[in-house]
């Protein structure tokens, strides 16, 4: 004898399930995102030319979109709800509206470009370009350019001070910072630094910028108004990535060589301490909601979490092979890795810390912990997040 289905037993179960559905999609909306809003992660794919475009509410990918060869340079533009990278192969600058998912424009930019900077103010974009030894000055309304100069040898990415007033580019090949004007691009000077420069960043006042050698254990610290070298200072080996605190008062460095990262006082220009993190530590990020720095270990396939009060060392989360770039969101509460290796994105979601001000009323200190992971294009390198 057959049973006939219990109708309302089946209606209530897809209630609930609708009900818990909805529930999670709510827990994992980042609290800055309100109706009407997009929150999207580009990821560059650097083996295939393409942006790969994640919905970080619905956590998957929805678009893949093709910007030119070797895309990096990743830089969102909220205002205008654009991103900005470069065609390292290609010669050009990049714009895409997140809008309609078009590219609006491909600017020349000279022989390999490896990185863009937009002006604080976002009115202007700043393009080096490696093999020909120019930097370039992009209107960010027109999309033409506005101003050039000539550089030193191999300029790595540009830099532009917090103040706006100045761009930062160190010459590889000349193992130089040198400064330009923003407005003109005029010359202003040129100091020796550590061998082979790559990296700079630049204190919140734009007082001191500390530039990375790519081949040596030093970086630099250049003082940006008098114009001249304060000291280089070693590492423990070849710095990373370096990562300032946001009130400036220190700049961790992953030192993947030696398992490391240094932590160096900016203010009296000194190594302060040195503490071992994973296997090989690449990338980081600072999340002030969390107070915790975030370390890729490539070699090992996970996130470590450093709190930077105590600099105690939590549990790992494991992501996928090969982990580089992170990036957080602008509500604080979502770490992106790029898995180089796996091919994918790895969406953690952050925790606050109990009693830290930005902790939501009546919310309680947890792990972080993964979310998911979002298959991408092949060799994600870069990782730009926007949110309209």
């Amino acid at each position: 004898m057959l049973r006939r289905p219990n109708f309302r037993l089946l209606f209530l179960t897809l209630l609930l399930a609708t009900l818990a559905t909805g529930e999670i999609i709510r827990e994992n909306r980042p609290a800055v995102l309100r109706p009407g809003l997009h929150l999207y992660a580009y990821v560059a794919n650097a083996a295939d030319g393409t942006l790969s475009v994640v919905d970080l509410v619905g956590l998957s990918a929805i678009a893949t979109i093709p910007v030119g060869p070797s895309p990096a340079g990743l830089d969102a533009m909220p205002s205008q709800k654009q991103i900005w990278g470069v065609s390292t192969e290609g010669g050009y600058a990049w714009v895409l509206d997140a809008t309609s998912g078009k590219v609006l424009a491909r600017i020349p930019a000279g022989n390999a470009p490896l990185a863009l900077e937009l002006s604080p103010d976002g009115r202007r974009a700043y393009v080096t370009a490696s093999g020909a030894s120019t930097l370039i000055a992009i209107d960010t309304t027109t999309r033409q350019i506005v101003a050039r100069a000539r550089t030193g040898r191999r300029p790595w990415g540009p830099r532009v001070t917090p103040d706006g007033r100045t761009v930062l580019v160190p010459d590889r090949d000349d193992s130089a910072l040198e400064f330009f004007d923003a407005a003109t691009l005029a010359p202003l000077a040129k100091v020796t630094v550590a061998s082979h420069p790559e990296q700079a960043v630049i204190l919140p006042d734009s007082s001191v910028a500390f530039v990375s050698s790519g081949d040596t254990n030093k970086i630099s610290a250049v003082d940006l108004r008098r114009r001249n070298l304060l000291a280089n200072l070693e590492l423990s080996g070849t710095p990373g990535r370096m990562i300032l605190k946001p009130d400036g008062g220190e700049l961790y460095v992953t030192v993947p060589e030696s398992h490391e990262i240094e932590i160096v006082n900016t203010w009296t220009t000194e190594v302060a301490q040195s503490m071992p993190v994973g296997l090989k530590p690449l990338d980081g990020v600072l999340s002030s909601s969390s107070g915790e720095l975030y370390i890729s270990d490539w070699s090992a396939g996970r996130i470590l979490s450093v709190a930077i009060g105590t600099r105690h060392l939590d549990r790992p989360i494991t992501v996928g092979t090969g982990p580089g770039i992170c990036r957080i969101d602008p509500s604080g509460q979502l770490l992106l890795v790029a898995n180089e290796g796996s091919n994918d994105l790895a969406v953690i979601r952050v925790r606050g810390v109990a009693g830290a001000p930005s902790a939501a009323p009546g919310s309680t200190a947890g792990p972080s912990s993964l979310l998911t992971m979002v298959p991408v294009g092949p060799h994600p390198t870069d990782v730009a997040i926007l949110l309209f």
